[in-house]
């Protein structure tokens, strides 16, 4: 039998390549995921890449603090979106934006 200390990964040094990319993210959003990638001393992408890689393995990425201090965040930053507006966000048309 295996204890659970056994079967836990050591962390390991990886080597990746990045590149820059032209990715489009909601206003408020980029706010919440720079502070809080600041309040946890890492860049935003960074944070992003480990959200990814844990929801590709369907773990969740956030200790519950880090959830509330992300909660604080988004009430900081009037973020009301929720999972489930997902696949329901439009852009606002770009007259729009510009006279924003």
């Amino acid at each position: 039998m295996t204890t659970k200390s056994q079967k836990a990964r050591t962390p390991r040094q990886v080597t990746v390549e990045r590149v820059q990319t032209g990715l489009r993210i909601e206003k408020r959003l980029l706010k919440v995921v720079k502070a809080l990638a600041d309040s946890l001393d890492m860049t935003p992408g960074d944070l992003v890449e480990g959200v990814l890689l844990h929801a590709l393995e369907g773990r969740a990425p956030f200790s519950t603090p880090t959830l509330a201090r992300a909660a604080q965040l988004r009430e900081v930053f009037g973020l009301d979106l929720r999972a489930a507006d997902a696949h329901h966000l439009t852009e606002r048309p770009a007259a729009a934006r510009a006279r924003s």
